[in-house]
């Protein structure tokens, strides 16, 4: 069975704040590109078996199915529900940032 892939409007501006760090502040434009390359790739690789990354171990997130998925030096951070064969991605990390504390500040959480 194939899962449908959706991004939160949250997850988009992380993704779009990861390539402009790196093509713009890191001045490498072409890493930029391929590291989106690569998250997207990632991304899509969670239609089959989502369910195959662990379960994020913090409250309320663990209980709500939250899963994280890492990548190079990121993380996915999404919940896949089974029963409508969807993924949600929540969030795309930078891995070495404090994971809580970004998850805690999310607005609608």
């Amino acid at each position: 069975m194939n899962f449908e892939i959706r991004i939160t409007k949250q997850a988009d501006a992380d993704l779009r704040e990861i390539y402009e760090y790196i093509a713009f502040s890191l001045l490498a434009p072409e890493n930029a590109a391929g590291q989106l390359d690569r998250l997207e790739k990632s991304l899509q690789s969670l239609m089959q078996m989502p369910e195959r990354f662990r379960q994020y171990e913090q409250e309320p997130w663990h209980s709500r199915g939250l899963r994280i998925m890492p990548v190079d030096n990121y993380v996915v951070l999404y919940i896949p529900d089974t029963k409508k064969a969807t993924v949600i991605i929540i969030r795309v990390l930078y891995s070495g940032r404090n994971i809580d504390a970004q998850l805690n500040a999310m607005p609608d959480k």
